[in-house]
């Protein structure tokens, strides 16, 4: 989690927004398949309202935090061996995955469709993931990647239209404020900045988590 006053200085370059992992096996190559098949799909739903794509993706994202915890407490608790602070570390990204969505729903006050959208999403991704994770951890982490990866670039987007003036830069609503510690004048370029930080942190665990497999 970006904590700082400073974040607007972030530049893409430091926060490695076209960073990339090349699939080295098929597991790798599936992981980036639903990646992209999924972008495609929030592409053509959303197109350029950020803020709407922000909240039904970013309920897809608390998932698999939350699964993988669970799993890795059950795990522990079976074998009674340490967990080497796995399990707080994947529950931490959750937790951080569902504060982005608490803040773009104070910023896009999402639809009707959308909040039914929010609940097809964790049914079916949720019952996905947890599968995927149980028999195929390492395709399940490196799917993750490949995730934030995709989200660190639709947050540079998105900042790149505030930016240009064609998204209002608006103040920040008061979540944020409290869960960064931005200035009390941050504005929501200012969160997207520090939502983008976050995400790449996730790229790159889950990332390192594939690698370790």
């Amino acid at each position: 989690m970006l904590n700082t006053d400073d974040n607007k200085f972030v530049s893409n370059e430091s926060i490695g927004a076209q960073l990339h992992t090349p699939p080295e096996s098929f597991s790798d190559s599936f992981a980036l398949f639903i990646t992209k098949s999924l972008r495609f799909f929030a592409d053509t739903l959303f197109r350029k309202r950020y803020g709407h794509r922000a909240v039904v993706l970013e309920t897809v994202a608390g998932v698999p935090g939350m699964v993988a915890g669970v799993v890795h407490h059950l795990r522990s608790l079976r074998n009674m061996k340490d967990d080497n602070g796995m399990i707080k570390e994947l529950l931490d990204e959750a937790e951080n995955e569902r504060m982005h969505l608490m803040t773009f729903i104070e910023i896009a006050k999402p639809s009707k469709f959308e909040r039914f959208l929010i609940l097809l999403a964790q049914i079916f991704f949720g019952i996905f993931y947890t599968f995927l994770y149980i028999f195929f951890k390492k395709t399940a982490h490196r799917m993750i990647g490949y995730f934030e990866e995709e989200a660190v670039m639709s947050y540079s987007e998105y900042l790149a239209e505030i930016d240009n003036g064609k998204i209002l830069n608006r103040p920040a609503p008061q979540i944020a404020i409290d869960y960064w510690n931005l200035g009390s004048d941050a504005s929501l370029r200012d969160v997207v900045i520090a939502v983008r930080a976050d995400e790449a942190g996730h790229r790159d665990k889950n990332h390192e988590f594939a690698d370790q497999i």
